[in-house]
């Protein structure tokens, strides 16, 4: 099933300069992004390390644009807080991080952002049918989460389309973000299969013109 939504493109920084994020966080923002994706990696749950929520916080002041923050953690509970008070309005949890999610969402709400749910690619679309009904977000992982720069992995497209299917059946207004390979060739794909949200970094990042870059993630301009 397909999205009837014009999607939303969300740079992530992890791609970015990181030597002037603040700058590269308005840049995006004034070529026309809609969220600015922020990945967060413990070198636990995932092999890397990136940053925590005193960057998040750092950067808040530099646009007005949602902050959809994805974390790779374990656990996360504790952190979600701290997330919270430095300016996330979604935080993002994955399904494989612990064995409380419905709590954990419970909780994110309570503070205030809006909650979401992340599934790595070998797990199926059902091991999250319990907890639609706590979930702003839900994305799916067409890479291995850990690292930027990876190939699409085609076998995800299914599972965009049958998420589609689950949220279209609860009657709720839940984003289906789709984050690894996202570029002009793929970006198409997983909006026909139904997401409503592009997570792209070096698609964008790596470009020199970011207005040029996000504007070819648009349906309505690519092949």
């Amino acid at each position: 099933m397909t999205s009837a939504a014009r999607p939303l493109i969300a740079p992530s920084i992890l791609a970015a300069d990181f030597a002037r994020l603040g700058e590269e966080v308005q840049a995006v923002a004034n070529a026309g992004a809609d969220w600015i994706h922020l990945d967060v990696m413990d070198g636990h749950f995932v092999p890397n390390i990136s940053f925590g929520p005193q960057v998040v916080k750092a950067l808040r002041p530099h646009t007005q644009l949602p902050f959809d923050v994805h974390l790779m953690i374990e656990p996360a509970d504790p952190y979600l807080e701290a997330f919270a008070k430095a300016g996330a309005d979604n935080i993002l949890i994955h399904i494989e991080a612990g064995p409380h999610a419905h709590r954990s969402l419970q909780h994110i709400r309570a503070l205030g952002a809006k909650p979401g749910i992340v599934l790595c690619p070998a797990t199926p679309p059902e091991a999250i049918s319990e907890i639609l009904d706590l979930v702003d977000v839900i994305l799916v992982m067409s890479v291995n989460p850990g690292f930027g720069g990876q190939k699409f992995l085609h076998s995800q497209l299914p599972k965009i389309s049958r998420l589609r299917d689950m949220i279209t059946q609860t009657g709720r207004d839940i984003r289906l973000a789709v984050d690894g390979g996202i570029d002009a060739t793929t970006a198409p794909l997983a909006t026909k299969a139904g997401a409503d949200v592009l997570i792209a970094g070096s698609a964008i990042y790596a470009k020199p013109d970011y207005k040029a870059a996000i504007a070819a993630l648009r349906p309505e301009n690519t092949p």
